[in-house]
């Protein structure tokens, strides 16, 4: 691979390669990387979006006490000594609905029907389920609960008979209990999921300051490709690679911007990085970055001062290009093979979309597997395994999804793939029973 100035208008000489860890080369994408600007959105607005400051409850949650069953609002003090034998019997004074704004007074051995949800009143202390009492019914013990009689459970119009105590605070949410004004619900760096969104919405909260989606451009690069389903020559293959990484975008909630597939044509590739450079905030590009004569994207990208190009020590994945381009997008370019492809996004690109919205963790969570066969480790490079993983009752336990001894152009069993063995460069082979690392891809 032919080498481009480092970062920073930096020239290096176009013979020089870069080789770097893996480690060390996505720590230097993550700092290369800035936030994009902040911006005003409407929550309804915000779904998937990183939030750039901490978003604060504008009011108490819940708003005031409120009823968390069906049933009736009472004073905990006359439902004392209540029994299936002795029942209490109480007299309705009133019903409040859900959204209701009365208060009704309930004199001592009254009670009034109240809804989940619905403001509790000021006279009473507690909430008895309407399944744990009986509506109108005649004088005399109370039957087994549930015994056939049909009063069980019936709303009360006029009385409503207790079988049982009742302590104070029982069956009633208190105000603020949740949250209180102020009270920090969503962090900067957050994504606002559904239950993020449902909650600042609770709260009061209609504006959040997020981070935007970055427009991300897409380039397959090969003269050789054709589009799915057409006649294919000699030498010519289906292309995979555009639609392989605009759907790892849209995993990540990122509609591509611009997607082309291209030929050979240097200057063509140069004119379009240039426009694209102006117009978006990452071009990813697929191929063309081997030392190969006609490795397009290299040939490209070797007047662009702020782009270099590094041999990562990863398998499989090890000649990229990365940095950015003079109109001022970041750019990756990534090998050809499918799975390389694939695996150079998942480690490098994808945390650097995430930095760039804002998103406090970039990584993936990484569990414990046990490996059902051995494999063949990379020494002196990360190995990235597509593996199947599944759950046993003693845990997760993978296989590889390919051979691992032709894993980039597997394009066939990486489809089935739900995860990536991560084995260390120190380690070498992999026992069947030993441990290993993984990461989720379906998770």
């Amino acid at each position: 691979m032919g080498g481009h100035g480092g970062a920073g208008g930096r020239g290096d000489g176009a013979g020089r390669v870069e080789r770097v860890s893996a480690e060390a080369h996505l720590a230097r994408v993550l700092a290369e990387t800035p936030p994009l600007p902040a911006a005003e959105a409407p929550l309804r607005e915000a779904g998937g979006r990183v939030l750039a400051e901490d978003a604060r409850a504008r009011n108490d949650l819940p708003l005031w006490d409120n009823s968390a069953m069906d049933g009736y609002a009472l004073r905990a003090g006359d439902a004392a000594g209540a029994s299936e034998a002795g029942p209490v019997r109480l007299r309705i004074v009133g019903e409040i609905a859900a959204g209701s704004a009365e208060d009704p007074p309930i004199p001592a051995g009254s009670a009034v029907r109240i809804m989940t949800g619905a403001p509790l009143p000021g006279d009473a202390d507690a909430v008895v389920p309407v399944e744990r009492t009986r509506g109108d019914a005649p004088p005399g013990p109370v039957a087994e609960p549930g015994a056939g009689d049909a009063s069980i459970g019936r709303w009360a119009e006029e009385e409503v008979s207790l079988f049982s105590p009742v302590d104070a605070g029982a069956n009633v949410r208190r105000r603020g209990e949740d949250a209180r004004v102020g009270a920090v619900l969503a962090r900067a760096g957050d994504r606002l999921g559904a239950r993020r969104i449902a909650a600042l919405a609770a709260a009061g909260v209609d504006v959040v300051r997020v981070r935007p989606a970055p427009r991300v451009a897409v380039i397959a690069t090969g003269a050789e490709l054709r589009a799915p389903g057409e006649p294919l020559a000699r030498g010519e293959i289906p292309e995979s690679n555009s639609l392989l990484i605009t759907a790892l975008l849209a995993e990540q909630g990122l509609p591509a911007a611009d997607v082309r597939v291209g030929g050979d044509d240097v200057a063509a590739l140069r004119a379009r990085l240039a426009e694209l450079g102006r117009r978006v905030d990452v071009v990813i590009t697929t191929g063309g970055v081997g030392p190969g004569r006609h490795d397009v994207v290299r040939l490209a990208l070797a007047d662009e001062p702020g782009v270099r190009a590094v041999s990562v020590a990863v398998k499989p994945g090890q000649p990229q290009c990365t940095g950015r381009l003079r109109g001022g997008a970041r750019i990756f370019a990534l090998p050809g093979n499918p799975v390389s492809a694939a695996v150079s996004f998942e480690l490098f690109v994808r945390p650097a979309l995430l930095r760039m919205q804002g998103a406090e963790a970039t990584d993936r969570m990484r569990l414990p597997a046990v490996a059902e066969t051995g494999w063949r480790g990379a020494p002196g490079r990360l190995q990235v395994l597509p593996v199947r993983v599944r759950r046993e009752p003693q845990g997760l336990v993978c296989r590889p999804a390919v051979d691992p001894r032709g894993v980039s152009h597997a394009v066939g069993g990486h489809g089935s793939a739900n995860g990536y063995a991560l084995v260390a460069p120190e380690r070498g082979d992999v026992a069947a029973g030993e441990g290993v690392d993984v990461i989720l891809l379906e998770a």
